[in-house]
């Protein structure tokens, strides 16, 4: 089965069509930048722009650096704030003309993650934590979502966590990876003072350096980095929306 996923975030905007039995892309993915500032209605037109790309008729999963409750986002981070109470799923409905699911980013990369990379056939509680523009997250207890837990917002001294350790602040603050990996170390080995995980997942764009940082992150859970790495999120978008009617 094939459905159409769409990764929104903070610095670009990003579409591919998924076998979703597969966990792969169809074709080349298209990257558009997010438009800036990131309001509600120049997003859902570049949403659009790469339904119309793919020549997409049919469900669209859409992820979104946000909250989401029932296509609402409550939210936003790294986005304009005009999408807090945004009818997100109405409104790219009505720029698509096709049925669309919206969830949050950590949990789309978390679902492909825990279907078809570096969580399958894992139980206990598993924590993905994808660094980039922000800091997303998803929580799978024995392989179950518990959604919408933007983890990337915990308070490290009075600061979020994305703002001390997400891999936008390591660039612009020009932190070599042994000084990123004590940053990490601290969020890492809060999150884990606080849940106690079986394993961390490491995903983002990022995740592919992996050698260069994990060394210097100290903490007593498992970390892996993610398989499917910056894809995880289209793929897991895609996967949210297999049960929308046309």
């Amino acid at each position: 089965m094939e459905i159409l996923g769409i990764d929104i975030g903070g610095s670009g905007i990003k579409g591919a069509i998924v076998d979703i039995e597969k966990g792969e892309f169809v074709e080349d993915r298209l990257r558009i930048p997010t438009p800036q500032p990131a309001k509600p209605e120049p997003v859902a037109e570049v949403v659009a722009e790469i339904s119309r790309h793919f020549e997409w008729t049919g469900p669209i999963g859409c992820t979104f650096p946000a909250v989401v409750k029932h296509g609402v986002t409550l939210t936003a981070a790294n986005v304009d704030d005009e999408w807090i109470g945004t009818d997100a799923k109405s409104l790219i409905e009505q720029h698509t003309g096709n049925p669309v699911k919206v969830l949050n980013d950590g949990d789309a990369a978390g679902i492909a993650e825990m279907k078809f990379g570096a969580g399958k056939d894992r139980d206990g509680l598993v924590i993905i934590l994808t660094l980039g523009t922000g800091i997303g997250s998803a929580f799978f207890m024995n392989g179950i979502l518990i959604p919408n837990t933007e983890f990337g917002h915990l308070k490290i001294r009075g600061k979020d966590a994305e703002n001390r350790a997400s891999d936008r602040i390591r660039q612009e603050k020009g932190y070599s990876w042994e000084k990123w990996g004590k940053k990490l170390s601290e969020y890492f080995q809060y999150v884990e003072f606080l849940f106690t995980p079986d394993l961390f997942i490491v995903g983002g764009g990022v995740s592919k350096k992996y050698e260069k940082y994990f060394p210097h992150i100290y903490c007593n859970t498992e970390i892996v980095p993610a398989q499917l790495r910056n894809d995880a999120g289209i793929v897991g978008a895609a996967m949210a929306a297999k049960d929308l009617k046309l």
